[in-house]
């Protein structure tokens, strides 16, 4: 008889008992209904008759920009949602720190991607608090791209999330190429950024055309937050579901740096405005950027 691989206690004890590092298999045994993307129970999980996600009109996340710089990497996030035709919200906010050396930024279905990104925060703490080491850049990466694969039911269905991974890695031997950038595909394809400059999400074509051109690999942090800004300009410029700055309700993107003795850092929103004001100041001299 061959023998049993042990298997973590479900129900009320498991809180208490030891259980695996990985978070999200903690959550599978014990609450599979709370993970993204999964269907409560009684409810269908057939697409919406009206179209799935299209006929739902749930809020999508749009334009996202990372690039590399020589002390790290930069990623940031319009601040705009669209439901349709629809601007649902105007301030959400699609980039988050996920621990200190790494950070995501969202682009696809709102609520199911929020709900990922809180998720892997999570189980990044979790391997750490058991553990006692954090993951290496890469096994964050592969938790990441396997948590997208977990949603590939819902994205048949209309809901598909895109994240974008950026992150230092404190392991590597070369730390001009430490700050990285990680794609990934609907079905948890994960892919290294080579080029240094990547973007995701509606605006993702025009973002891209303009990083092509401005990206500079010896940038300083300050540079590659301005370039980041003035790819989502461009990506605003010609995407209706990609927003631009807004001096008058005071929205700016999000943008976060990561380096090795940072850390990864939120910039500040009286920073943001101040790049936004030099940014739009140019454009009203140079339009085209």
């Amino acid at each position: 008889m061959e023998p049993r691989l042990p298997v973590a206690p479900t129900g009320p004890g498991a809180y208490l008992a030891p259980g695996p590092s990985s978070f999200t298999d903690f959550v599978t045994a014990n609450a599979p209904h709370l993970l993204p993307g999964r269907v409560p129970a009684g409810l269908s999980a057939a697409p919406a008759p009206t179209g799935g996600a299209a006929g739902l009109q749930v809020p999508h996340g749009t334009t996202i920009v990372a690039l590399t710089f020589t002390d790290g990497v930069v990623i940031a996030g319009d601040r705009r949602a669209t439901a349709g035709n629809v601007i649902a919200q105007r301030d959400i906010e699609k980039v988050f720190i996920t621990d200190s050396h790494s950070a995501v930024g969202i682009a696809g279905s709102a609520g199911i991607a929020l709900q990922m990104v809180r998720l892997f925060t999570v189980e990044l703490e979790h391997y750490d608090k058991i553990e006692g080491v954090p993951l290496s850049l890469d096994g964050k990466a592969n938790k990441l791209a396997s948590m997208i694969q977990q949603n590939l039911g819902a994205a048949l269905q209309g809901f598909v999330v895109v994240p974008l991974f950026v992150g230092y890695d404190l392991d590597s031997a070369d730390p001009a190429k430490a700050g990285r950038i990680i794609t990934y595909d609907a079905t948890g394809g994960r892919y290294d950024e080579l080029l240094g400059y990547h973007a995701v999400g509606s605006g993702s074509v025009f973002a891209k055309s303009a990083l092509k051109k401005l990206y500079d690999p010896a940038a300083d942090r300050d540079l590659a937050v301005r370039t980041a800004v003035e790819a989502l300009y461009d990506a605003a410029d010609d995407d209706t579901a990609t927003g631009g700055p807004d001096l008058v309700r005071r929205i700016y993107p999000v943008v976060v740096s990561i380096t090795a003795d940072e850390g990864a850092v939120r910039r500040p929103d009286d920073e943001m405005e101040a790049v936004v004001r030099a940014v739009v100041a140019g454009r009203m001299e140079k339009p085209g950027g």
